[in-house]
């Protein structure tokens, strides 16, 4: 019972994202209990800032990418969303072209985006217009390319040039 209630008042709030940001709501998704709002990236920041301060999502429990290789666009950005003081989730989905694998950074609505945008980037290359510090995170520096994009092979590309150091120095 509690989890419909919660779903009735995220549905009205995905009606009123709609209502003002009608041209960049594409969809809106209910699927096993969870609500989502696919959206055009162009106003991202704008939408979650509206979802941040008027409609009190206060907490960004994750933000992600989704490869969808080979389909176009090719990447997916995805921020869940919670509401503390009214106990509902909401997920907002943006799709990212490969050609121009770059959205609007977050990271001045919530603190917890930059190590989020960091790993996203890291994993997949998308980059974060507006990020204070967007550099790897789990990778090496001089690591290439990018392990959770599905073209990237199972084996990695090549040995790391790190690992190879430190076999040549147990060696000696």
């Amino acid at each position: 019972m509690a989890q419909k209630i919660e779903i009735k008042r995220a549905l009205k709030i995905a009606e009123k994202v709609k209502e003002l940001f009608s041209d960049e709501v594409l969809e809106i998704n209910l699927f096993r209990g969870q609500l989502s709002l696919v959206v055009r990236k162009i106003r991202i920041k704008e939408i979650l800032k509206f979802l941040k301060n008027e409609c009190r999502f206060n907490h960004l429990r994750d933000l992600c990418g989704v490869d969808f290789f080979p389909k176009k666009p090719r990447f997916e950005v995805v921020y869940n969303l919670y509401s503390i003081y009214e106990k509902i989730h909401i997920r907002i989905k943006t799709r990212v072209d490969e050609e121009e694998s770059e959205i609007d950074s977050i990271t001045e609505l919530w603190e917890t985006a930059n190590w989020h945008e960091r790993e996203c980037f890291d994993m997949f290359g998308i980059k974060f217009k507006g990020h204070p510090d967007l550099r790897r995170i789990l990778m090496p520096e001089d690591w290439e390319g990018y392990p959770l994009r599905k073209d990237y092979p199972l084996k990695g590309q090549q040995l790391w040039r790190g690992f190879k150091e430190i076999l040549e120095t147990k060696n000696e």
